[in-house]
């Protein structure tokens, strides 16, 4: 590859990171799948116009594909029913393996890239959803009490921190030292047996969750903030 070859790859890749970000719209594998084909096809319309024509133009022929992108188009099902009948297409393989190729060409690794965002959002949404029912209660709690603080808020809030460091692989041994700091009997359950003074934010073993868990919503696509006010 030349050095105009490497500079066309990056610029189209930049041209298609729109596409990349609306991962963190995803709430399931598929809905992620589908942002992952939509990715390909973007790169594969300016890298691999052999096949992503021949991909178009089964596309054109096929009455049914056809009618189904056209009566999709500014709908919310647009992008999800294009990719589902470009996958159709009996060239959907070929442009997937040719837009590899130009990647791997290139040295960049489009498969490693998907994945990490893939991961990092199927991560993210786990972690939120195991712990939605304790934040219901911490936040019902601060809704009933007439006389809280922002400390009381903080407070809750490392709770939840807490909670969904649980589902965060990387963050096992930090929550598990966490739990021995705090005397938490049950892990699954850090409102049993709860004492304020011991949740203390200065603690040196505090600081890996209160780093750890905003990291780990930047990589789902989100932001703790986001989390806890939905």
């Amino acid at each position: 590859m030349t050095d105009q070859q490497v500079a066309h790859f990056t610029e189209v890749f930049n041209r298609n990171r729109a596409t990349l970000a609306l991962f963190s719209k995803c709430s399931t594998k598929d809905e992620l799948d589908v942002v992952r084909d939509a990715f390909f096809l973007g790169m594969a319309s300016q890298l691999c116009p052999n096949e992503y024509e021949a991909m178009r133009e089964s596309l054109i022929t096929d009455d049914t594909a056809f009618d189904a992108i056209a009566s999709s188009i500014n709908t919310d099902k647009g992008l999800e029913t294009t990719v589902t009948a470009a996958r159709a297409s009996p060239h959907w393989l070929d442009l997937v393996t040719a837009v590899h190729a130009v990647g791997s060409a290139v040295g960049s690794d489009l498969d490693g890239i998907w994945n990490t965002l893939e991961k990092g959002r199927m991560e993210w949404l786990g972690a939120v959803t195991a712990a939605h029912p304790l934040k219901v209660i911490l936040k019902e709690a601060l809704n009933k009490d007439k006389n809280k603080t922002e400390r009381d808020e903080v407070d809750m809030k490392m709770v939840y921190i807490y909670a969904l460091s649980l589902s965060i692989e990387s963050l096992a041994n930090e929550s598990e030292a966490w739990r021995k700091v705090v005397k938490m009997k049950n892990k699954a359950n850090p409102l049993q047996d709860y004492n304020a003074d011991l949740w203390d934010s200065r603690k040196e073993e505090w600081r890996p969750l209160d780093l750890g868990v905003p990291e780990a919503a930047e990589r789902g696509g989100s932001s703790f903030q986001a989390a806890w006010d939905a």
